[in-house]
C-alpha cells in the first residue's frame, strides 16, 4: 500500500506525519520527494546510503549542420528553444527534455547531452528504507527526479510505503501521487490553513484519489479547516494537539515514536486509520 502525504503549504505537518507513521508502521519505505528541501533523512538518520545521480538529456545544436529552417523553434511547445544570430538558442532551464527537436530536425543538427540536475540517496534505519530526492540548487524542475525516485522503489507488496510530498499542488505534486493508494492531507487550525487544504483537496479530487485529513497543532475553539472537512464530509483521520513536547521533539530532529509512548499509539492508531479508510 502507498500513501502520500501531502499539505497545501510547508509547516503544516506533513514530514511529521509522514516520517511517523513509516516508523509506527515499519518494516516500511520511506520516500522523499520534496526534493527542493528534503529533510525526512534529518528525523531517521540513515545508515549505508548510496548515492546516485540523475540526469536529464538537453538538445545540444550543431551549426555547421543546422539549415535555420527553424523547425525545432516552431516545434517546442515550452519555448526552450530560439532563434538567434541564424541558428537556434536552447534555454536549457525551462527546457523539458522531451527529446522533439532532435526527432524533428530534418539535417539532424540537434543532438542531446546529459545533464546532471541532482542525486537520489538510498539508506535504511530502525526497520525503514529511507529514499531520498535532492535537486541541484537553480534547476527549476524537480519532476525527473521524482519519476526515478519513485520507479526505484522495490517494496515487497506486504510492505507500506509513505511518500513525503512536496508542499502545494504544482505538478510535482501531482507525479508524487498518481500511483499512490491514499492520501493524507495534512492542515493547519486557521483560515490560512483551510485555505490550503482546499487546494490540495481539489488536487486530489481531480486525481481520484481517496482520502482523509490530519489535523494538526489543534487548540480548543474554532477549526476553520475541520469545518472545511465537516461541510464536505471528508474523513478526518485524527488530530493532533498542539504540544510543546512534540515541537521541541521535533526540532532537535527526533521521530515522535520512538520517543514517546503516547505518540507511538497515536501514529499507530492513525495508520490503522488510513488502512480501514483506504478498503472502503
Amino acid at each position: 500500500m502507498t500513501i502520500a502525504v501531502l499539505s497545501g503549504k510547508g509547516g503544516a505537518g506533513k514530514t511529521l506525519v509522514s516520517v511517523n507513521l513509516a516508523a509506527a508502521a515499519a518494516p516500511s519505505v520511506y520516500v522523499d520527494c520534496d526534493v527542493e528541501e528534503p529533510n525526512g533523512r534529518l528525523f531517521f538518520k540513515p545508515e549505508n546510503v548510496t548515492s546516485v545521480p540523475v540526469e536529464v538529456l538537453i538538445p545540444e545544436v550543431d551549426g555547421n549542420k543546422c539549415t535555420g529552417c527553424r523547425a525545432c523553434v516552431d516545434f517546442c511547445a515550452f519555448n526552450a528553444l530560439a532563434f538567434l544570430r541564424n541558428k537556434p538558442y536552447v534555454f536549457e532551464e525551462i527546457c523539458h527534455s522531451c527529446g522533439g527537436c532532435s526527432l524533428i530536425c530534418p539535417t539532424k543538427a540537434i543532438t542531446e547531452r546529459p545533464k546532471a540536475i541532482g542525486i537520489i540517496e538510498r539508506g535504511a534505519t530502525c526497520g525503514v528504507e529511507v529514499l531520498t530526492g535532492i535537486l541541484n540548487t537553480g534547476e527549476e524542475s524537480g519532476v525527473p527526479i521524482i519519476k526515478k525516485l519513485l520507479r526505484t522503489l522495490e517494496a515487497d507488496a506486504d510492505t507500506p510505503v509513505f511518500i513525503d510530498c512536496p508542499p502545494g499542488s504544482a505538478c510535482t505534486v501531482m507525479e508524487s501521487i498518481k500511483d499512490a493508494d491514499f492520501c493524507v492531507l495534512t492542515a493547519e487550525p486557521t483560515i490560512f490553513g483551510a485555505h490550503n487544504l482546499a487546494m490540495v483537496w481539489e488536487l486530489v479530487q481531480l486525481m481520484k484519489k481517496p482520502c482523509g485529513v490530519v489535523l494538526n497543532k489543534t487548540l480548543d475553539g474554532d477549526n476553520p479547516a475541520e469545518q472545511f472537512c465537516r461541510e464536505r464530509s471528508i474523513p478526518i483521520l485524527t488530530r493532533i494537539p498542539y504540544d510543546s513536547s512534540l515541537g521541541a521533539l521535533n526540532a532537535i530532529g527526533q521521530i515522535a515514536v520512538l520517543e514517546d509512548t503516547k505518540y507511538r499509539g497515536v501514529f499507530t492508531s492513525l495508520y490503522e486509520t488510513i488502512r480501514e479508510e483506504a478498503a472502503r
